[in-house]
């Protein structure tokens, strides 16, 4: 049997670690069950292939992955304010990829302040204000969409003149929350999950964040057997913060779940050790959660470990259960006795111990082998 797969190589450090990955995931495979093969195809996006292409994301790199059973994406680079598009956004919307699921989990050997943390955000990925309707200031359409909220205002108007005001429009839709609310309570159901508590600011936002605690609270009904309930975002941050133990599966509209999913990455130990996956229909893209690291570009020096584990959540997806599972096994074995990590993993990050990206996955790939696992 063979699983056709897409590999992103991305830019910035997304080609080391995308490399390292490929290889801890055949050694899985192989050490597994040698009936199985990983078929890769890899395809480019980012900053690089811009320079050649004219985009970051190229109708090719689309397709490739759309025809894949699925597909895994190294970092890509976001410019801040100006510039292309988030690819990441672009990609999650042309693919209909409508759920990011982000585990953070505890591994020894990880410094944190905390322990035994293990908590799945199941964030709704196409809508609310990532969903790309934004508005330029001094435009025509920033210019009629503050004409008409000021002409419904009541008391001071939202803005002192037409040229100062930008603007995002922020949709949630029935359809949207249903489904991914769903998907969380089936994802609970699925992986022996207790409870689903559902985020929002309905106290303000009363007609979108109102909508989704409406729908989430009727999907709720149809899972008796998972506990549910729901909690204004600014008061989750707190809670997480203070008493993570309380929570399991949670699920968020798309801003709330990108922000709380990098808290819940600090509580196991930051991005360097947070896998994500963003789940369509009839599609799959799994990706670290942290950024392309230009500076530490062909250096072989980062931190493999997030995208290594996305590479383990991909296996899970696949079927591959028993082969993923040993994958994780064989990243939490190397972790724990700290000797074959990444600066960033040594309790001194100027430990010339230190080994590089393509060591810890040599390192990674020797538990494997040994088949000990």
């Amino acid at each position: 049997m063979a699983h056709q797969l897409c590999l992103v190589r991305g830019d910035g450090i997304g080609p080391e670690i995308a490399e390292a990955t490929r290889r801890c995931l055949d050694a899985a495979i192989a050490t597994t069950d040698g009936a199985t093969e990983l078929v890769w195809q890899q395809v480019e996006a980012g900053v690089d292939i811009m320079e050649t292409e004219g985009t970051p994301l190229p109708d090719a790199t689309i397709e490739a992955i759309r025809k894949a059973d699925a597909a895994i994406k190294a970092p890509i680079t976001t410019p801040v304010g100006t510039g292309f598009r988030s690819v990441n956004v672009h990609l999650r919307q042309a693919l209909n990829l409508y759920a990011c699921v982000r585990p953070c989990k505890s591994y020894a050997g990880v410094r944190s302040k905390y322990r035994d943390i293990d908590l799945v955000i199941v964030r709704e990925n196409t809508e609310d204000c990532y969903a790309g309707i934004e508005f330029q200031r001094a435009t025509d359409g920033a210019e009629k969409i503050i004409d008409t909220i000021n002409a419904l205002a009541i008391g001071r108007k939202i803005a002192t003149g037409r040229d100062s005001t930008g603007i995002t429009i922020k949709p949630i839709s029935v359809e949207a929350t249903e489904k991914i609310v769903r998907y969380a309570f089936d994802y609970a159901r699925a992986n022996g999950r207790r409870k689903v508590t559902s985020v929002h600011k309905a106290n303000i936002m009363k007609f979108t964040d109102g909508l989704w605690l409406e729908v989430s609270r009727e999907v709720a009904k149809d899972y008796s057997d998972i506990e549910f309930e729901d909690r204004i975002v600014d008061n989750m941050c707190m809670q997480l913060v203070q008493k993570p133990e309380l929570y399991d599966v949670i699920v968020l509209p798309n801003l709330y779940g990108d922000i709380l999913s990098d808290l819940c990455a600090g509580l196991v130990g930051g991005l360097g050790v947070a896998p994500g996956a963003n789940i369509g229909d009839s599609g799959a893209v799994f990706e670290a959660t942290h950024g392309s690291a230009p500076k530490y570009k062909g250096l072989n020096k980062v931190n493999p470990t997030a995208l290594i584990l996305s590479g383990m959540l991909m296996l899970r997806h696949i079927g591959e259960r028993r082969a993923a599972d040993r994958l994780e096994q064989a990243v939490a074995a190397v972790i724990a006795e700290g000797r074959d990590v990444t600066y960033d993993m040594k309790p001194d990050r100027n430990d010339p111990t230190a080994v590089g990206t393509r060591e810890m996955a040599d390192a990674i790939i020797r538990k494997l082998e040994n088949g000990r696992l």
